[in-house]
């Protein structure tokens, strides 16, 4: 299987499951209505916190979809099969990998207008928000498609998941949450660059690693 084929494979599989993708936007669309009610009426307090909140629901829904990110493939040991098949298991991951990306991107775009509404945002740099929101949802995805398929084989992989992936994804976490409120707030200081650098290089070392230690995952 070619990574073509498994792109192609996992986007037939998000489209038949887009039903999922609704729910897991309703959780985190949830999620940052409770966050704005704990952190109170005080809009400027809202404003401060909005891009750590944003970021937390983002990162909490998307154990939600990565858990399931094998299911289809142990239904009938279907998993078993492909992996007999003439091609690299790396390309299984990254083409699982980048559809993952890819729709936890989408759900940090839908939840930025949630976000405006609840926390009174305004967005000075929308594209430059988009591009920050795909090198975080890269930096979760990686490290996520790796550890479902450690804990896909648990029968309580969605409580399992969490336990593996929210350690790891700390640096991810804070870069994203500084450069998003760089962006909103301004950056007087120039230190934009320096949290966009480390988000850049955790994706870079965890694609790699990751892609590098799926096979032995896998085998297992």
């Amino acid at each position: 299987m070619s990574l073509s084929a498994a792109l192609q494979k996992e986007v037939l599989l998000q489209w038949r499951t887009r039903a999922r993708f609704l729910a897991v936007l309703a959780f985190g669309a949830v999620t940052l209505l409770l966050f704005s009610f704990a952190a109170g009426p005080d809009s400027t307090a809202l404003r401060r916190h909005a891009p750590g909140f944003l970021w937390l629901a983002l990162m909490l829904s998307s154990t939600l979809a990565l858990s399931e990110t094998f299911q289809a493939e142990l239904e009938q040991r279907a998993l078993e099969g492909l992996l007999l098949l003439p091609a690299s298991a790396r390309a299984l991951f990254y083409g699982k990998a980048l559809v993952n990306a890819v729709q936890l991107t989408l759900l940090g775009v839908a939840l930025v207008p949630v976000a405006v509404v609840l926390y009174d945002l305004a967005l000075p740099r929308p594209v430059a928000l988009l591009g920050l929101l795909a090198l975080g949802a890269g930096g979760l995805s990686a490290p996520g498609t790796l550890y479902a398929a450690m804990a896909s084989q648990a029968r309580a992989r969605q409580m399992l998941l969490p336990l593996l992936l929210f350690p790891l994804v700390v640096p991810v976490l804070l870069s994203s949450v500084k450069a998003t409120s760089l962006l909103l707030t301004g950056d007087p200081m120039g230190q934009l660059p320096s949290w966009l650098w480390l988000l850049v290089s955790f994706d870079a070392i965890y694609w790699s690693l990751c892609g590098l230690l799926f096979d032995r995952v896998v085998d297992e």
